[in-house]
């Protein structure tokens, strides 16, 4: 079994995609469930987990319409106003749909690199522990600290790294990265998804090899208990196809044992956003 945990649905135009720039014009044009279906029949990929592109209530709305169209999603990541004093109530109507599975901001668009410490931010990641949710967190390097502190007063909320915290593989720096990442993975309420590496590396020319140090970094301070595949897909697409970049994890992870590939390719992202799998049993009969 494999569960993508992390890939992306949007339409140009459609809502506000503050990244969609001219420099990554390969995604501006529509990414929709047609496109990608046929692909993950072709990689026997069970289910995915859709993340929100852009911080958008109405986004969230129409993520979670493709869900209910579509089986194979098994959860969606969407956008509420933490900030808002609006967040309990958007919280309980996105929680009527059963696969509501958490909430994601774009933080790397903020000006504030500590705009997680906000203590109405914070209120708002304790209302998604209250309700069983998990929060993305979608950061870099200059972000993690603030992560960890962020963490650590939410104990009760569940976290998931997404693209192991971007680290700089194309400039092959990792001291730094590692260094700030340690502490966020020290905590047992965080977990990591092994996804969006080869985006981090050069385009055009990298190797598994770039990719090797910091995934194994990130197997040591999380473990195979709490890391999770994603493909990051249609982002990945500036440097890799779908297929190569689950063949390059599926190398990366080839020397540990087979029960802990199961946990990273598809277990640990069951747990984590709660997916139901009798509705990936009667997709696959």
């Amino acid at each position: 079994m494999i569960i993508d945990s992390h890939q992306h649905f949007w339409q140009v135009g459609r809502f506000d995609y503050p990244w969609m720039t001219p420099e990554v014009e390969l995604l501006c044009r529509d990414y929709l469930p047609p496109r990608i279906e046929p692909i993950l029949e072709a990689n026997s990929v069970d289910q995915t987990v859709v993340v929100q592109a852009s911080n958008s209530i109405e986004e969230t709305r129409w993520l979670l319409g493709l869900a209910e169209q579509n089986l194979f999603i098994g959860g969606v990541v969407g956008w509420v106003g933490l900030q808002s004093d609006e967040v309990a109530a958007q919280l309980d109507e996105f929680t009527l749909h059963p696969k509501f599975k958490g909430v994601r901001h774009l933080v790397e668009s903020e000006p504030a690199d500590d705009w997680l410490m906000q203590p109405d931010v914070i209120r708002g990641l304790r209302e998604l522990a209250a309700r069983d949710l998990s929060y993305d967190l979608l950061v870099h390097t200059r972000h993690l600290k603030y992560a960890t502190e962020v963490a650590a007063r939410c104990p009760e909320t569940r976290f998931v790294v997404d693209h192991i915290a971007k680290p700089p593989i194309a400039k092959r720096e990792i001291d730094e990265w590692a260094r700030e990442l340690k502490p966020l993975a020290a905590l047992p309420n965080v977990w990591c998804k092994l996804s969006g590496l080869v985006t981090e590396a050069n385009w055009t020319d990298w190797r598994v090899e770039d990719l090797k140090p910091y995934v194994e970094t990130a197997l040591e301070f999380f473990g195979p208990e709490r890391m999770m595949f994603g493909s990051d897909w249609p982002v990945c697409l500036l440097a890799a196809t779908y297929d190569r970049v689950l063949e390059a994890a599926q190398i990366l992870l080839g020397e540990i044992d087979e029960q802990d590939r199961q946990r990273i390719f598809s277990q640990n992202a069951i747990e984590f956003y709660r997916i139901d799998c009798d509705e990936i049993w009667s997709a696959a009969a």
